[in-house]
């Protein structure tokens, strides 16, 4: 992302800094790159990944669970480039806000939406749920390009890490300031993954998000066909956890104005309270596993984390 395209690179209040950077244990990304996210203790599979909902009709995330030292080698490199450009260091700029140049990988195995060619309209939809979501906080998104690549093995197979490797190494584009977005149909009912913004580094080809076809506005994934897997997703990729992160010992999301959450929520379960003594579950927050037209926001927290996140190992990069 060149200069001219951020909305605006000051100094993040240090009230802010401590809200995002609470040193507790969390969930990261690999030092490998590969895909991978964060679950709850009580919506693990023997597969590693979170149901979406009470049926596993769906699976929200693909999984991997950090050692806690990767956890905090990254917290103590955030603190480090904070601080650092706190004090005004060459090379250490701050961002709270900008606008991310959007690539988007359509793969599929033939014409039409039931062969995961999917239309410019949904895609253009995809992009204004994207912007609606994230404007708020400063944030934008600008598609600058599609692509459309017909290769059956890695439509129906993208969750594999060889043919994910493929795909990425083939079509992504730009740096890592750059979002590539790619659907496709992944086996099990998989909804989507991301890369933390960590793993760029060690893998830059691999880091984009990756989702389901039909999670597209207008798509067939009901109830996650309102574009929102994508929010969820990008949330990951600008740095964040799931909401229920360390369960009711909470901190483990790095984000403190977000209430203690014992597992994820599914549905839209209104009053759920999982946690006693922290206030009702987040269950509108878009890093939880609610249906698409339950999740509506992101925390003042969460703003200031993906703020400091993308400073760190995004911004010119």
């Amino acid at each position: 992302m060149h200069s001219a395209r951020i909305a605006r690179f000051v100094f993040l209040p240090a009230v802010l800094i401590g809200a995002s950077l609470l040193v507790f244990g969390c969930a990261i990304d690999g030092t490998d790159g590969s895909s991978e996210d964060v679950t709850g203790d009580d919506d693990l599979l023997g597969n590693g990944s979170g149901n979406a909902n009470g049926n596993a009709a769906f699976i929200r995330c693909s999984t991997r669970t950090p050692s806690d030292q990767e956890a905090a080698d990254v917290d103590a490199h955030v603190a480090q480039h904070m601080a650092a450009a706190k004090m005004g260091s060459p090379g250490a700029a701050t961002v709270t806000g900008g606008t991310i140049s959007v690539y988007f990988h359509v793969i599929n195995q033939g014409s039409g939406i039931n062969n995961g060619d999917v239309s410019s309209t949904m895609i253009n939809d995809q992009m204004k749920v994207l912007n609606d979501a994230y404007a708020p906080w400063g944030w934008s998104f600008n598609l600058v390009a599609t692509d459309r690549t017909t290769n059956a093995t890695w439509y129906n197979a993208c969750d594999s890490s060889g043919n994910e490797s493929a795909m990425k190494n083939a079509l992504r584009q730009g740096t890592a300031d750059d979002l590539n977005l790619y659907t496709c149909n992944p086996g099990g009912g998989l909804l989507g993954w991301a890369t933390f913004p960590s793993s760029y580094t060690s893998s830059p080809k691999m880091d984009g998000v990756v989702m389901l076809y039909s999670s597209l506005p207008g798509g067939s994934a009901a109830p996650y066909n309102l574009g929102d897997t994508a929010t969820h997703e990008i949330g990951h990729w600008m740095g964040l956890y799931h909401t229920f992160q360390g369960g009711c010992a909470k901190t483990g999301d790095y984000v403190s104005d977000t209430a203690s959450e014992r597992s994820a929520a599914f549905g839209c379960p209104t009053g759920r309270d999982s946690c006693s003594g922290t206030g009702l579950d987040p269950i509108k927050n878009f890093m939880d596993y609610t249906d698409d037209g339950c999740m509506n926001t992101f925390t003042a927290g969460q703003d200031a984390r993906m703020d400091s996140m993308f400073s760190t190992y995004r911004y010119g990069k």
